[in-house]
């Protein structure tokens, strides 16, 4: 397409140079850049792609679009025949660019989108899943994968930047796909990285301290979630469903500006479940809505996995199943790798051994809970393995180390992340919270060493949970990622248990 129809597409504040180059894709990082090229150059948090626009030209750029005068003004002195414009948003003009240049793909999808601390991953697999039970194709974009049209790919962000998401919507529209749902993070949020999606079905899942690190204060934090109900540069979305048994839900609910309010829970909300019948590997509840009562019959587990489905089911309501349909989907929906995983093996060993991303307080009170209501029934005990990750939020390790502590009977500490900073200082704050419970614990920094220390004190009947890392497949150090995956590494010490 021409230059000058990618300028009609952004709010560019002056433009210069050739306005009849023909350009042929987008992009952000200079080292990807090809002939014919849109370089956008934009201003972040930790670098400034302006510093990269020379690399950029040398590598075939056909235009640049820069968020800096004084590099604007330089560009145009330098090089007046360059495709130029200069913006007052970068990120904002990526999203406008690359819709362009990707041919507007988000209008030929519809888009449901679902934020919240814990629960946005499985909430949008569950959805994804009730979509294609009746015949939908659909993107999905989350934390630990990405799928087009059925095709499986391991995601690198929880929301990626806008040019990739545009990527990915457009192979999706060529692939046959209708449908897309994607997890919006707080971060995405924040930094206009969805700028101009237009949802049709935003989704709160619920609201807990995590990423204050980045926001500050856990206003802040809500306020980036609650822009997902007023719309980032594009109407608010035409539903949400919102979650009112957390106490954000009622803020998230006066942010919504949009046509449908849908508000589901087990103590409040229209969407409500009752009769809850939870046991090993089923959950059971009865959907009162104001289209009536359906049974909801799952092989998922757990008093969260009832929000889950809540928020799924409502959301694929809105998007035209049938109360019956959602039902019917419900039965074979499919567990979310690393969402309180068993682990392949435990059922040899007499002791269950379950691999879970639990991170924040609240995600590790939810599974520990979850825990202790399966070992009920044979006085099995928990046993938490848990750390905090390293140059992130410090405030919650203690709670963290409550939680673990007021839930189990035995409490494993360790790494998780630890990135930058010493793991045995991050074990320190946590362990402050540990001690005030008075569970009986053990600190090993080593994290494989540490499961085989959960799992050699396990008996017969116990439950052992590997907290923190979910599906992650690396252990983040101060000189980069290694290799671990807790599933592997306890799959590995249960056949051995088992020889």
């Amino acid at each position: 397409m021409r230059w000058s129809d990618v300028v009609a597409a952004m709010q560019a504040v002056y433009t210069a140079g050739r306005s009849d180059v023909e350009v042929h894709g987008v992009q952000y990082y200079s080292r990807r850049v090809s002939a014919g090229d849109v370089f956008v150059a934009m201003r972040g948090g930790t670098t400034d792609g302006n510093k990269y626009i020379d690399a950029a030209i040398r590598k075939g750029a056909a235009a640049v679009v820069t968020d800096s005068l004084e590099m604007f003004v330089d560009l145009r002195s330098q090089q007046p025949e360059l495709a130029l414009a200069l913006v007052e948003h970068g990120r904002r003009a990526l999203a406008e660019v690359s819709a362009a240049v990707f041919g507007w793909p988000q209008k030929s999808l519809k888009l449901s989108a679902v934020t919240g601390t814990n629960g946005k991953t499985t909430t949008a697999f569950l959805l994804e899943q009730l979509l294609q039970s009746v015949g939908h194709k659909c993107v999905l974009l989350g934390t630990i994968e990405t799928h087009i049209a059925g095709e499986v790919r391991e995601s690198e962000h929880t929301t990626p930047e806008s040019r990739d998401v545009l990527a990915l919507f457009a192979e999706g529209v060529r692939a046959g796909c209708t449908e897309a749902v994607m997890e919006m993070s707080s971060h995405a949020l924040d930094q206009e990285r969805v700028w101009g999606l237009p949802v049709d079905v935003a989704m709160f899942t619920n609201l807990t301290q995590d990423h204050l690190d980045y926001h500050g204060t856990i206003e802040r934090y809500a306020e980036a979630k609650a822009r997902l109900f007023a719309g980032v540069g594009a109407a608010a979305p035409r539903v949400a469903v919102i979650n009112l048994d957390d106490p954000r839900g009622d803020d998230m609910c006066h942010e919504f500006c949009g046509k449908t309010l849908m508000t589901y829970g087990i103590d409040a909300g229209e969407w409500r479940a009752t009769e809850v019948v939870l046991r090993a590997g089923e959950t059971r509840f009865a959907w009162q809505t104001p289209y009536g009562v359906v049974e909801i019959v799952s092989s998922l587990t757990g008093r969260v996995n009832v929000y889950n489905l809540l928020a799924a089911g409502c959301a694929a309501f809105a998007r035209g199943l049938s109360l019956n349909e959602i039902a019917a989907g419900a039965k074979s929906l499919r567990q979310v790798p690393g969402r309180f995983e068993v682990v392949s093996g435990s059922d040899a060993v007499g002791f269950t051994v379950v691999v879970d991303y639990a991170h924040t307080d609240d995600a590790l009170v939810n599974l520990i809970a979850l825990a202790r209501d399966l070992v009920k029934g044979h006085n099995g005990r928990v046993i938490t393995l848990f750390g905090c990750g390293g140059d992130r939020d410090r405030t919650k390790r203690p709670k963290m180390g409550r939680a673990a502590g007021n839930g189990s009977d035995f409490v494993v500490v360790t790494s998780d992340n630890p990135r930058s900073e010493d793991p045995l200082a991050i074990i320190d704050e946590v362990l402050v919270g540990v001690r005030e419970t008075g569970v009986t614990f053990v600190v090993e920094p080593d994290r494989r060493a540490a499961i085989a220390t959960a799992m050699r004190a396990a008996k017969l009947g116990d439950i052992v949970l590997l907290a923190g890392k979910g599906h992650e497949k690396v252990q983040i150090f101060v000189d980069g990622p290694v290799p671990f995956d807790d599933l592997e590494e306890a799959a590995r010490l249960l056949r051995e248990v088992g020889k």
